[in-house]
């Protein structure tokens, strides 16, 4: 449904935009009738995006861009928040979404651990300090959408790199916030999509068929749209076999970790597996 602040004709820039969670917001605020941006790496998947979001577009091509960046890399972002600004006079809505997951061990190969931290945490940083300033400075109402998840709030043990890119999403999201509300005459928020278990070809594994406890990115994006009508900072999207309350418990959990002096990641310590499960089924 359209949103208030997302007039048709604004602007809004997807990284991670060419699949996934990324493309399906992408063909969302298409056929809102907004002017989409979406920057991705291999300009193949680039292309094919793109004629799909002209088909959904009610203003055809004209109403799109495709631009390949890597986000790792603030000249890139430097360039694509230039060519928005020279196609569409400027952005509105920026969803810094680009992610990978190669996979990651504690004393694995560094070039994971680089590649993961660059794209997942220094592409939402450099994102949002390249193009929010032009944002503030339009005067117009607008949101930065960063893409974080669970596993950088529970941390469990199994990708290290990964968990250490979201957690830092998620810090410098809030600090994002906390900045824009305190900035004078800013008509823009932050918001921190959280997501479920999705299918896209970041989890798929090589599977070809959607497990029955996955969510769509469709479904995550209708999710998405309908927490931010209603103004949440904290996006946390359930899924087909996670409900909030799970997740509820999850977190708070980890977080008593800390108000307990249990042991790190607790949750799955021999000596508090228990007590964790105990936890769980307690509720309320």
């Amino acid at each position: 449904m359209p949103q208030p602040f997302l007039p048709p004709g604004s602007a809004a820039v997807i990284t991670g935009g060419a699949s996934g969670i990324g493309l399906a917001a992408a063909l969302h605020f298409a056929r809102l009738g907004l002017r989409v941006c979406i920057a991705d790496l291999g300009a193949e998947r680039l292309a094919r995006a793109a004629e799909a979001l002209s088909a959904a577009a009610p203003g055809g091509e004209a109403e799109v861009m495709a631009v390949e960046a890597d986000v790792s890399r603030p000249e890139d972002l430097r360039r694509l928040e230039a060519e928005v600004r020279a196609r569409f006079g400027g952005t509105d809505l920026l969803m810094n979404n680009a992610g990978v997951q190669p996979g990651s061990a504690l004393f694995g190969p560094e070039e994971n651990w680089e590649r993961v931290i660059g794209v997942n945490l220094w592409g939402v940083i450099h994102g949002s300090r390249i193009f929010a300033p032009g944002m503030i400075a339009r005067g117009r109402p607008g949101l930065i959408i960063n893409t974080g998840s669970k596993q950088g709030i529970t941390t469990p043990p199994g990708d290290p790199a990964y968990n250490v890119s979201k957690a830092g999403v998620k810090a410098f999201t809030e600090a994002l916030q906390h900045e824009l509300r305190n900035t004078p005459d800013c008509r823009i928020t932050a918001h921190l999509l959280i997501p479920g278990f999705v299918f896209t070809p970041l989890t798929a594994g090589g599977r070809g068929e959607k497990p029955a406890a996955a969510w769509t990115p469709e479904q995550t994006v209708d999710f998405m749209m309908d927490r931010l009508a209603a103004g949440d900072f904290y996006i946390l999207c359930p899924d087909n076999d996670v409900p909030r309350a799970l997740d509820e418990r999850r977190i708070l959990w980890a977080a008593g970790d800390i108000v307990e002096n249990r042991p790190p990641l607790s949750r799955w310590h021999p000596d508090h597996a228990g007590a964790f499960k105990a936890f769980v089924e307690r509720g309320g």
